[in-house]
């Protein structure tokens, strides 16, 4: 699908080596304002398991860990740097088995149908080669009722590089179609630095 935006921000796809350590480092502090404005639709409440799709360095999954009563935090990123920047930065949650980082992608999760309340994706789903096929996988995860969140760069008042990274209204568009097939109630919030989809399962 988006081909193109890979090739053009592959090491903030696939993260590898050094170059894939200081992807980490950009990504953990270019994302913030992202997952800061995605945390609030997601709606984690207690007792929740929530699985993060491309958690990178792993910011947001601190933050959920730090400021909700989620059960569980789950991860995947097909990146091993990621995992190692993860974990890392969250190694007292995943020592007292809270957070669960492993590789992966949206289009092969490794969990049992149902198995999350919620489902987030940040500057992620662009990456995806297959959208289609990785949001039947996350509807699979996903329980009756829970809910998907997917943010992207844009907004109301996108920075150079949020432009840069964002998806053009088509794909966008798309993004929302592929959504409405799958999900229902299917709402676009535009936030100040990303363009935020909500779904129900």
């Amino acid at each position: 699908m988006f081909a193109g935006k890979r090739d053009q921000i592959n090491q903030f796809g696939l993260p590898r080596g050094l170059l894939g350590r200081v992807a980490g480092w950009i990504m953990a502090r270019a994302n913030t304002a992202n997952q800061e404005e995605t945390a609030g639709p997601l709606g984690v409440l207690p007792g929740d398991r929530v699985l993060e799709i491309g958690y990178g360095p792993g910011r947001l999954v601190r933050l959920l860990a730090e400021r909700t009563e989620a059960a569980l935090i789950a991860g995947v990123d097909p990146s091993p740097v990621m995992l190692a920047q993860a974990s890392r930065a969250n190694r007292d949650a995943v020592r007292a088995g809270r957070v669960n980082l492993r590789t992966g992608t949206a289009e092969r999760l490794p969990f049992p149908d149902a198995t999350f309340d919620r489902v987030v994706s940040v500057n992620n789903v662009q990456l995806w080669p297959d959208l289609a096929a990785g949001l039947k996988e996350v509807h699979r995860v996903l329980r009756p009722g829970g809910r998907l969140v997917i943010s992207v760069h844009s907004g109301d008042s996108p920075k150079r590089y949020e432009r840069t990274l964002g998806l053009p209204e088509a794909e966008l568009d798309r993004v929302r179609d592929e959504l409405q097939a799958l999900f229902r109630e299917v709402t676009r919030h535009e936030r100040i630095h990303s363009v935020v989809f909500a779904a129900t399962r």
